[in-house]
């Protein structure tokens, strides 16, 4: 088990030195936004416009031991690896000799959220440049050294430049005699990727081998000696409190230490966590009342489209009129989702002294350390947040509200380390969910086969709702006395949150697209990986389908015709190419083929995939054959670790297109385990996935994580419909909806 000192430490470092926060919020996009962290030099790539001193992101040390600094967190997505290539490769270092130190407030720059595919358009990007601009020092360091002209020297792979007569001159005694405490230049000459020693190449993931053995891995395997476990006490789901609950009977339990109540929050804290667990239930056993609105248990989703909202122009383009031979109006939608994390979120709080550190897995760890501040009235610089993974992620689940719960409950008892995690019902119920949205499109098809307008609307609410302040926690409408909850409010375009891909990238004319932003919050929600670009992409790419069906026109033909972005056309043309798509099986009333493209927020990576499915007509049992996926993600730094993204982002956006939706009655949820929430299983997996990475040297870094989820879901829509001649718009497509259709549609 980790140590107090091996997670300060974070890797080995001992050298402790603390960065000024210059962010103002949270990273825009990511599938959670905010203000962006103030540009100190934009004319800097990525995150080093906004942090652009070389020291803090890369130290030499006189041995030549290299240290690298991130802001971005390890989540599962494989982000420590990738990172270290691409460190690696633009310092010239083996990844094996340096040490990487990622999202910790007191030690790394602020990079904002670890979110929306940023990681390493931004996050990777700054490294890149920044180890390109300490590897030009050190050639120019050794090259006044020798009086040679620097372009004439070379660095060797291991740690030392060299002269063309073959002296060597170490990174440590070069970098001794330098400050690395300036800022980067714009222009420092990156490596050639006809030479690339790491970058691109399938290296074994530095985060699985603790994960594949049991070892500590997560968060929720802290141990710290001294430590206390603690257990909430509150009611089945947010928007509840309970009327009387027992905590005086839970006081008198065996181990327990302490209780703690501060308004309608309540924990128990003991000695071991099955004492704490014990307690909770006793003190627990009360009913409840409802403190919200009632939930929406007629009209599910779209209920937001009766709710007040504030429209947003998306897009608004007026071309010349053109005739119109066919016009579908179709309305699609999603239920609200659980993050279904398989380890229930967990944190680790110890004040002392008058400061709080904080190990979290929230993926905002520069803003929690500023919320969580106000939240317990310390000043944010004697707040220390550290980020360790957790078993289970992408989006905001309870991360960021069990680590103020931990923060609140460790000030009352200073010392001694807190150790507070959520039992499985309570993340089913009290977690954000990912926003229920609805879509409404109509659009036009001409005698050219061609597509003569298009008008589409969307409602959802906020999916932007990590706190920035202490107001964002639900706990904080828990405290006496209650602080305001944070606004709800849209990320802008071209980010975007509930209007994340309602833009085509594809060259539509008359196109007139709204954003309805709705501020009231049926449910509780927030980010969930990929945000609205989930729903919108499922719309555009099933409605394309129809359009094609009405005019007579192949699937793949008809996107080619209206796309223009030629890296768009390789990935659809290099995709369904693999897949077969001209001699694919053809619909008869089984089996049936689909697919579906979209470019992430249209400005990440590429992704389009061909499926094909088999539908069992007496069930509606929905069996997925093969995937083939097509990814262009710029230069990839780990394409295996692409792969493993795409991949399980085909799983997740399969398993919430046929199995998922949050339930609930008038007074609370109701889906609070694996069997009222039902997820993709082992025996649902498809029969085969393959994804093909494109290979872009030298092009700029483009987030992979997301873009597969909007792709998945349509392709499956567009396969039923192949196979069954039945159209289904409304997630999730679960037997009984295809069964019913089926027997419409015949």
């Amino acid at each position: 088990m980790a140590t107090r000192r091996e997670a300060l430490v974070g890797g080995g470092l001992l050298l402790a030195f603390s960065f000024a926060s210059r962010g103002l919020g949270q990273l825009v996009g990511g599938g959670e936004g905010g203000a962006a962290p103030k540009a100190l030099r934009p004319d800097l790539p990525g995150s080093l416009k906004n942090r652009p001193e070389l020291d803090a992101w890369i130290r030499i040390a006189p041995d030549g031991a290299a240290t690298v600094f991130s802001g971005k967190a390890e989540l599962g997505q494989g982000i420590r690896t990738a990172l270290l290539q691409v460190a690696a490769e633009e310092l010239d270092l083996s990844p094996a000799t340096i040490t990487l130190i990622t999202a910790d407030t007191a030690r790394t720059p602020d990079e904002g959220l670890t979110a929306g595919s940023h990681s390493m358009q931004d996050g990777g990007t700054a490294l890149a440049n920044a180890g390109a601009n300490v590897r030009f020092l050190l050639i120019q360091a050794a090259a006044r050294q020798w009086k040679l002209p620097p372009e004439s020297l070379t660095t060797s792979g291991d740690g030392h430049v060299m002269a063309p007569d073959g002296r060597r001159l170490g990174y440590g005694p070069l970098a001794a005699a330098l400050s690395l405490h300036i800022e980067a230049v714009p222009d420092a000459p990156r490596r050639d990727p006809a030479h690339y020693r790491t970058l691109g190449r399938d290296l074994p993931r530095v985060d699985i081998p603790a994960k594949l053995t049991g070892g500590a891995a997560y968060v929720q395997d802290l141990r710290f000696p001294g430590m206390l476990h603690a257990r909430l006490v509150r009611g089945p789901s947010y928007g509840t409190r309970l009327k009387a609950p027992n905590l005086e009977a839970a006081r008198a339990m065996p181990g327990v230490v302490a209780v703690i109540q501060k308004g309608d929050f309540a924990a128990v804290v003991a000695l071991k966590e099955w004492q704490a667990i014990k307690a909770m239930r006793v003190a627990q056993a009360s009913d409840y009342v409802r403190t919200l609105p009632p939930l929406p248990v007629t009209d599910g989703p779209h209920r937001l489209q009766s709710l007040p909202s504030r429209e947003i122009v998306v897009l608004d383009t007026r071309d010349d009129e053109r005739p119109a031979t066919r016009t579908i109006r179709a309305s699609y939608s999603r239920p609200w989702y659980s993050h279904g994390s398989i380890g229930p979120s967990c944190a680790v709080a110890l004040a002392s002294d008058g400061e709080l550190t904080l190990w979290s897995h929230s993926q905002g760890v520069f803003d929690m350390h500023r919320a969580v501040a106000e939240l317990v009235g310390l000043p944010a610089k004697k707040v220390r947040c550290i980020h360790i993974p957790s078993a289970g992620c992408y989006g905001q689940n309870g991360a960021d509200d069990v680590t103020a719960e931990a923060a609140l409950i460790a000030m009352e008892l200073p010392g001694r380390p807190i150790r507070l995690q959520w039992m499985r019902e309570q993340e089913f119920g009290w977690e954000p969910c990912g926003c229920g949205m609805v879509t409404k499109v109509e659009a036009s098809i001409g005698p050219d086969k061609r597509i003569a307008h298009w008008t589409y609307e969307v409602w959802s609410n906020s999916h932007n709702n990590r706190p920035v302040m202490a107001g964002g926690y639900a706990v904080a409408q828990q405290v006496v006395p209650p602080l305001l909850m944070q606004e709800p409010k849209p990320i802008p375009m071209p980010e975007g949150d509930g209007d994340r891909n309602a833009n085509p990238l594809y060259v539509f004319p008359n196109m007139d697209v709204r954003y309805h932003f709705v501020p009231e919050m049926p449910l509780r929600v927030s980010a969930l990986r990929s945000l609205g670009a989930h729903l919108n992409i499922f719309s555009l790419e099933s409605m394309l389908d129809e359009l094609a069906l009405t005019g007579g026109v192949d699937p793949l033909a008809f996107r080619l015709a209206h796309m223009q972005d030629e890296r768009a056309r390789a990935v659809m043309i290099e995709a369904t190419r693999r897949f077969d798509w001209a001699h694919r099986p053809r619909g008869d009333g089984r089996r049936g083929c689909g697919m579906a493209f979209a470019r992430y927020k249209n400005i990440g990576a590429y992704c389009a995939l061909a499926m094909e499915i088999e539908v069992e007509r007496e069930t509606g049992a929905i069996m997925v054959h093969r995937v083939q996926a097509a990814v262009d993600a710029g230069q990839p730094a780990s394409p295996d670790g692409i792969r493993n993204q795409v991949e399980g982002g085909i799983i997740q956006s399969l398993s919430w297109a046929i199995k998922e939706a949050v339930s609930y009655d008038d007074s609370k949820r109701t889906s609070f385990d694996w069997g009222s929430y039902p997820i993709l299983r082992f025996l649902d997996m498809p029969g085969s996935i393959d994804v093909h990475v494109m290979d872009r040297p030298g092009q700029p870094f483009l987030g992979a994580g997301e873009t597969a989820q909007g792709p998945t879901s349509a392709a499956l829509a567009n396969a039923i419909a192949d196979a069954t001649g039945a159209r289904l718009r409304d997630m999730p497509l679960t037997p009984e909806k295809v069964k019913a259709a089926i027997g419409l549609a015949g």
